[in-house]
């Protein structure tokens, strides 16, 4: 156990979140999909069941699958360590949290498909990474491309492709790593 000491857990937002969502999908795998459905996606029920409140949060936790998995947690932890620095890791939870509340109430609303995964908070981390050398009365070159990239990706992929993956999400996520960018200036 030595050598247990020449780790740090030097993001513990990113870190933490990664660990939460590996142990609910390995669980997911073992219930077969069933916890995924019950717990860790966002969907259009009712209103007076309260896991429909608690599924606008926690859908961030699951995924489909391990390539679903491994997709986003790569961005997420070669990105969110360097946000998490900048803006301090009560904001990222903050940010997070917010990012996911909006997205699923969104889909709620307009939307009858089932959402999970960390894809939202993908595009709000790096939407955020343009900012992390923003210099005053300047807007970055890199975010106005990556949101340019971004925007009419999503949104040609969102009304072309019946791929059962949530562009809108991915949209929500940009605009608030976007409005959390200006708002942290």
């Amino acid at each position: 156990m030595e050598y247990l000491k020449y780790f740090q857990y030097n993001s513990y937002v990113i870190l933490s979140y990664f660990f939460i969502s590996l142990i609910v999908l390995i669980l997911n795998y073992i219930s077969n999909d069933k916890l995924n459905k019950a717990l860790f996606s966002s969907y259009r029920s009712s209103l007076l069941n309260p896991l429909t409140y608690l599924r606008f949060f926690t859908y961030i936790f699951g995924h489909k699958d391990w390539n679903h998995f491994i997709n986003n947690f790569l961005y997420i932890l070669l990105i969110g360590p360097m946000i998490e620095e900048k803006y301090g890791s009560m904001n990222l939870i903050y940010m997070i949290l917010i990012t996911a509340g909006v997205s699923s109430i969104i889909n709620f609303i307009f939307s009858k498909n089932r959402i999970l995964g960390a894809s939202g908070i993908v595009f709000m981390l790096i939407v955020l990474s343009s900012f992390v050398n923003f210099s005053a009365g300047k807007i970055p070159v890199t975010l106005v491309l990556i949101c340019l990239f971004y925007i009419i990706k999503e949104i040609k992929d969102g009304l072309l492709k019946k791929d059962g993956i949530s562009h809108f999400g991915h949209l929500m996520g940009a605009i608030c790593g976007c409005i959390f960018g200006f708002y942290f200036m």
